[in-house]
């Protein structure tokens, strides 16, 4: 069976993530290791969002190509298969810009500033000029990006199953819009805002682009090793590339219960996020064993540490083996991204062919 064939038979998903550099732990257990089970499931489309780089970075690109580079290795490090499943770059598929731009003849701007994101990131992120069409309109190519592909689900985490719903909603405008039966009544209406009131209360619509359902995946709590959630904005991460002297020393450093300071003192491993990592990685009777000695105060916190690191070392083994295999045959990487590139190009075709047509611009 082809895998056209095998595709087809499958429901779709759609992902990606910003280049931000080499990923991290949480960027793994948060949404990588879910992909690689997910590609053997369903039709899926992983994409490097590039574009969405520029939305905070656009002064300065100067790393965004060695960035797409090292999430590429990983993607492909971490076990995404590009026989079973598609990987490509966003910027090499126009249609994302062109769907994008069609999207936002017909988005209201208070949807947009609604988004709970828009003014976090502006707060958060005080020494950038989020100033921007591009920021503001970030929300809304992210919907380009799922319609794009017509997808059954997009998978996320319980924390961001709200960011699909802006989708939806701009999915469900165009279906009614341009997918809406033209009745006598519509064609009768006085103005432009009466006539989208009529056609949104009709039934008979056509759903050019469907609804994505959102998907929702496995999100374990990650700290960093400063006991706050894993990300590079706090420098507190472990990434799947880290060399094992590199990873040990870094979990030497991290923030244990307050509560032992000295090696006598006995902790609760429910405060310490030393065990949320043991929680994770660590097998049951490892996890057993690291409880008992943390609340006796029989191991201290570096031998408790030394246990995870154990962990994540044989977690991180075979997929630091497969980054070298790519490391070392940059041509293979770059096939890879062509052959994601037509097959996202092949399928981007399909929609936009249904969307100009119902807009009237074939």
């Amino acid at each position: 069976m082809t895998q056209e064939t095998s595709n087809t038979a499958r429901k779709r998903v759609l992902s990606g993530m910003r280049p931000t550099g080499k990923l991290h732990l949480g960027n793994y257990m948060g949404a990588l290791k879910n992909w690689v089970s997910l590609q053997h499931q369903y039709e899926c489309y992983f994409f490097i969002a590039d574009y969405h780089a520029l939305t905070t970075d656009y002064a300065d690109t100067s790393c965004l190509k060695q960035n797409v580079s090292e999430v590429v290795l990983d993607f492909l490090a971490a076990g995404l298969d590009p026989s079973v499943c598609t990987i490509f770059r966003q910027s090499r598929v126009p249609a994302h810009f062109a769907l994008n731009d069609l999207l936002a003849m017909i988005t209201p701007l208070s949807w947009l500033e609604r988004v709970p994101t828009y003014k976090d990131q502006q707060e958060q992120l005080r020494e950038k000029d989020l100033a921007t069409i591009g920021f503001l309109g970030y929300p809304l190519l992210q919907s380009a990006d799922i319609l794009l592909y017509q997808p059954e689900f997009v998978p996320v985490g319980q924390d961001q199953a709200a960011h699909v719903e802006i989708t939806r909603e701009i999915a469900r405008r165009f279906n009614h819009l341009y997918g809406a039966k033209r009745s006598a009544a519509i064609a009768s209406a006085k103005s432009d805002k009466e006539r989208l009131a009529e056609l949104e209360q009709e039934e008979d619509v056509r759903e050019i682009l469907p609804e994505p359902k959102v998907l929702l995946t496995p999100s374990p709590k990650l700290p960093g090793t400063d006991g706050r959630k894993m990300s590079k904005s706090y420098g507190n991460t472990i990434l799947l590339s880290d060399p094992e002297p590199e990873l040990r020393a870094k979990l030497k450093t991290m923030v244990t219960d307050p509560a032992r300071v000295r090696r006598t003192d006995p902790g609760d491993p429910e405060k310490c996020p030393v065990f949320d990592l043991h929680k994770v990685f660590s097998p049951p009777e490892v996890q057993a064993e690291a409880a008992q000695g943390c609340r006796t105060a029989g191991i201290g916190c570096i031998q408790c540490k030394g246990w995870v690191a154990d962990a994540i070392v044989a977690e991180l083994a075979p997929i630091q083996e497969r980054r070298s295999h790519f490391e070392a045959n940059p041509a293979q990487v770059a096939s890879i991204l062509d052959d994601g590139a037509q097959r996202a190009n092949a399928r981007a075709a399909v929609t936009m062919n249904q969307v100009y047509a119902a807009v009237n611009l074939e």
